[in-house]
């Protein structure tokens, strides 16, 4: 059966915010499938942080994306088509093809989920790679003890809004967060059960973060680096841990500074750690039993900001770098298969 699908290729390499000129909408027909593959069509697509210094053509820790091919993420799709014994027709997966309709992929790179009456978006966020970050990140990175106070940047995005909570639940002293609104300040409070939150659009990040932490925190989760990491730097408690996530501030900065006090670090005896959520696989059936059952118990408040369509997915990704969402950010391309 010869399926004709549509991609997103990146057309040229962006300065500052990615815009409509970075991406090329391509159609073509997909290979035919060999033994073991299995094609796809997605359900729903992600847009996250890290895919923006991807587009930049520097080494790191994973390869930068390719002019002219196609961009790839998370995604959750339904098999249409198998020559895999293990993932029959009408299954449902997560994979890591995403900004495309449909894909053709070995069985050994899908991953079965049983949906169980839960969206399947859950999957890329709270259940999916977000949610496993901010487990590993606290609770292994930064060495979360309960009685500690907790502070967190982009609390109102899909890995900081869980962080906090996750905190919360695991017997945290203080959780506060920083977010770009007053209504995310509002979320954070209200919703997601934060102690406080502060608007870093109001300035003065260093003055705010010291007026939440009278006292000092002891972990701190950066999601921002800038001006947030200086803050953090200037009013953590001695010997307290960092875990060092992203660095969104600077991603559409190619002249981003950092923080002006790094000799805190010294005098502080601090950990400063940063981690990418593959190295952290094994904490994987620890957390997806402790938060499916935060969730089923409905201890976890979740949000997401929805795009409809693969047309929407460049300016989704841009609202994600703007800090249009509220949540995990998703693409939705059709409805879930019924359970």
């Amino acid at each position: 059966m010869t399926t004709t699908t549509r991609e997103i290729h990146l057309a040229q390499r962006p300065t500052g915010l990615p815009g409509p000129e970075t991406y090329r909408f391509v159609e073509r027909e997909l290979r035919n499938l060999r033994e073991g593959d299995v094609l796809v069509e997605n359900i729903v697509l992600t847009v996250d942080p890290y895919m923006r210094p991807r587009m930049n053509d520097v080494k790191s820790y994973v390869p930068p994306f390719k002019l002219d091919h196609a961009l790839d993420g998370g995604a959750v799709g339904v098999v249409v088509e198998s020559r895999s014994e293990a993932l029959p027709v009408g299954t449902v997966v997560s994979h890591g093809l995403g900004w495309r309709e449909h894909a053709v992929l070995a069985d050994k790179y899908a991953k079965r989920i049983e949906l169980n009456g839960l969206p399947s978006s859950y999957f890329l966020g709270v259940l999916g790679m977000p949610g496993m970050t901010a487990y590993a990140g606290l609770f292994d990175v930064a060495a979360f003890q309960p009685g500690d106070s907790v502070f967190v940047s982009a609390a109102a995005g899909a890995v900081g809004s869980l962080v906090g909570q996750f905190a919360r639940l695991g017997g945290a002293d203080r959780v506060v967060g920083s977010a770009g609104s007053a209504e995310k300040v509002a979320l954070l409070v209200d919703e997601l059960k934060f102690d406080a939150a502060i608007n870093y659009r109001d300035g003065d990040v260093m003055g705010q973060v010291g007026a939440a932490f009278p006292d000092g925190f002891d972990v701190y989760f950066d999601n921002v680096g800038g001006d947030h990491l200086e803050a953090a730097l200037e009013h953590i408690n001695e010997r307290g841990r960092m875990a060092l996530c992203g660095s969104i501030s600077g991603y559409n900065d190619p002249n981003a500074s950092g923080p002006r006090n790094m000799f805190k670090a010294v005098g502080k005896r601090l950990t400063m750690r940063g981690f990418i959520v593959g190295d952290h696989e094994d904490l994987r059936p620890q957390f997806e039993a402790k938060v499916g059952q935060w969730l089923r118990d409905g201890d976890l408040a979740y949000r997401e900001t929805t795009w409809n369509g693969l047309d929407a997915m460049p300016e989704a990704f841009a609202g994600l770098l703007t800090g249009a969402n509220t949540g995990k950010a998703i693409v939705r391309l059709r409805e879930d298969p019924a359970s």
